[in-house]
C-alpha cells in the first residue's frame, strides 16, 4: 500500500514572527493566530487563542525593558494550538502556575491578563532560552459544532 495511512495525524504546522517591542505588536499577534487557525481543521477556539495571545504579547511589552523584539510563535498540533511569546527578561513571569490566592481588585485596570491564561488554556508555563524566556499556552481543539447549531445562531 503506497501513501499515508488514513488514520496518520496531520504534521504539525508552525509559524514564527518577530514582532516588535511596542504595543502595535498585539494586533499583528492577533492576526497571525487567526490565520494561522484557520489553516487546519479542525481547530483550537480562534477567538480563546487570539486572546490570550494578546495577553502573552501585551505583557511582553509592558514588563520587559529595552527595544529588542519579541517573538511569536504557533504550533498548530493534531490535539490542538501552542503558542509562545519570547522576550529578553529571564524572570519568570509573575503567578501564572501558581494558584489564585485573593481576587483581582475590580477597580484596577491590570493584573488579570495571567488570570484569564491560567483559566482559559488547558495548560500554561514557562521556560527559559537562551535569550530571556518564553511564555506559553495550550489549547484543545475546539468541539465542532453541527450545522444546525450554525444556522440558529444567524
Amino acid at each position: 500500500m503506497n501513501g499515508p495511512a488514513l488514520h496518520e495525524p496531520p504534521t504539525p504546522a508552525s509559524w514564527r514572527i518577530a514582532l516588535p517591542h511596542t504595543t502595535a505588536a498585539v494586533p499583528v499577534a492577533r492576526a497571525l493566530v487567526r490565520t494561522a487557525l484557520t489553516e487546519r481543521q479542525p481547530a483550537a477556539d480562534s477567538d480563546t487563542a487570539e486572546l490570550l495571545t494578546a495577553e502573552l504579547v501585551a505583557n511582553a511589552v509592558e514588563h520587559t525593558a529595552g527595544r529588542a523584539p519579541i517573538e511569536l510563535v504557533v504550533e498548530l498540533l493534531p490535539t490542538g494550538c501552542r503558542v509562545e511569546v519570547h522576550d529578553p527578561d529571564p524572570a519568570p513571569p509573575g503567578d501564572l502556575t501558581q494558584p489564585v490566592t485573593e481576587e483581582p481588585d475590580p477597580w484596577e485596570e491590570h493584573g488579570r491578563g495571567l488570570l484569564l491564561i491560567r483559566a482559559l488554556s488547558s495548560s500554561c508555563g514557562h521556560r527559559p532560552t537562551p535569550s530571556g524566556k518564553a511564555v506559553w499556552f495550550r489549547l484543545p481543539v475546539a468541539p465542532v459544532r453541527r450545522r444546525e447549531d450554525a444556522h440558529r445562531n444567524r
